[in-house]
């Protein structure tokens, strides 16, 4: 029998190409919805759209994804008009969504009251959140779940225009991740606003974080696969009334912050806050702190070096101070610490025109210079700014 070659290698290809990208649609309201969107999940293909139907959906189980290059796109995160994953009944303690596969892309739907975390991604690079909500309804309460957008362990992480209320850990937090932008984002009634944890290279910009115990985090934590945080900048955000009462279960290293703190940086390395507006927050516009906790990590470095603080807008703070001793100082400075406040350790220069207090404790190293500084003084032994992130080029294409 002859074989016609051209047939023959088409026929090949065409067993051996991956599938053409396809939209898979699933709607909201039917009986057996958790399934079908998992279903939907395990079936797709590199390339795929899975389309949430408008409608809020009534999950019992977590779902999980673990193919590459795939949407998960709804209809709208509005009450009433958009897709609404509602995890009010949902029988495990696990997140309401996994994310283990690269090149993902959220978009446009809400995630509400998950007995763990909102939305986790674990090993997940080149990640895209893009306008997305995740809400406990019932407002801040210490079992509602800790993390609501919850990025890890990834490179190339882009949150933007995403909405975060009531998480008892973190509302957007980055941990243990390289290039990272978080922008235009609300994060509000949460422990911690905005959280960005042993990660290299970070911008955080364009945020509003309001109402939260601390707005804005930059920590670097002990015992953790990936330490020495650094190259992060904190810039362009609205950071105000962070009052809510510290809700985190006890235990919880966000449990010591104290209500009332715009942004904290703890034991991280060049860190620049600069460009944003800092008001009503009641113990500090602007914390930083050594890491003072017990730890038996011989390789960690509790200490912040190189924290550069300038061109902020400071509206009225100190007010309030909830940390031991804090009402105290403040009664002797007549009602108010400054806006910026210091534990006295590491390197820092705060070029705000505002009063910085430095608590002077141990391990006090370059006092805080007054004088407008230069980019090499701003940075330590750096000779210029830090650059800012990059993102790849397909990661920014998808939210245009």
């Amino acid at each position: 029998m002859q074989v016609h070659w051209v047939t023959f290698i088409a026929a090949v290809a065409a067993a051996t190409s991956p599938a053409a990208a396809k939209t898979i649609s699933v709607a909201a309201g039917a009986p057996d919805a958790n399934e079908k969107l998992q279903e939907a999940l395990i079936l797709a293909e590199p390339g795929d759209v899975v389309e949430l139907g408008a409608g809020t959906w009534t999950l019992t189980d977590g779902l999980s994804l673990d193919v590459d290059n795939v949407t998960l796109r709804g209809a709208g995160t509005k009450d009433g008009d958009g897709t609404i994953l509602d995890f009010s009944g949902q029988q495990g303690a696990g997140e309401g969504l996994l994310v283990t596969s690269d090149d993902v892309y959220l978009t446009n739907f809400a995630v509400l009251n998950t007995k763990g975390d909102g939305i986790k991604s674990k090993g997940a690079d080149r990640i895209v959140y893009h306008q997305l909500r995740v809400e406990w309804t019932a407002g801040p309460k210490e079992t509602n779940g800790a993390y609501g957008i919850y990025p890890v362990e990834s490179r190339d992480v882009l949150i933007d225009s995403v909405y975060v209320r009531g998480a008892s850990d973190a509302g957007i937090y980055v941990g243990q991740s390289k290039n990272i932008v978080v922008r235009d984002s609300i994060a509000m009634e949460n422990v911690a606003g905005i959280e960005i944890e042993n990660c290299y290279d970070a911008d955080v910009h364009d945020n509003i974080a309001t109402k939260n115990t601390g707005g804005i985090l930059v920590f670097d934590l002990p015992s953790l696969p990936q330490q020495g945080g650094h190259n992060v900048r904190v810039f362009d955000n609205v950071v105000s009334d962070n009052s809510t009462p510290n809700f985190a279960p006890k235990g919880n290293i966000v449990a010591s912050v104290p209500t009332g703190t715009g942004v904290l940086v703890m034991a991280n390395s060049r860190v620049e806050i600069f460009g944003n507006l800092l008001a009503d927050n009641g113990t500090a516009n602007v914390m930083i702190v050594g890491y003072r906790y017990p730890y038996e990590d011989e390789k960690y470095q509790p200490l912040p070096k190189d924290i550069a603080v300038w061109d902020n807008q400071h509206g009225n703070a100190g007010f309030a101070p909830a940390f031991p001793g804090g009402a105290e100082i403040a009664a002797a400075m007549g009602g108010n610490i400054p806006p910026v406040l210091w534990d006295g350790a590491g390197s820092a220069i705060v070029n705000d025109e505002v009063g910085v207090l430095s608590l002077n404790l141990p391990d006090v190293g370059t006092p805080q210079s007054e004088a407008k500084p230069s980019p090499a003084d701003l940075k330590g032994d750096a000779s210029e700014p830090l650059a800012g992130v990059t993102l790849p080029a397909s990661m920014e294409a998808r939210v245009q």
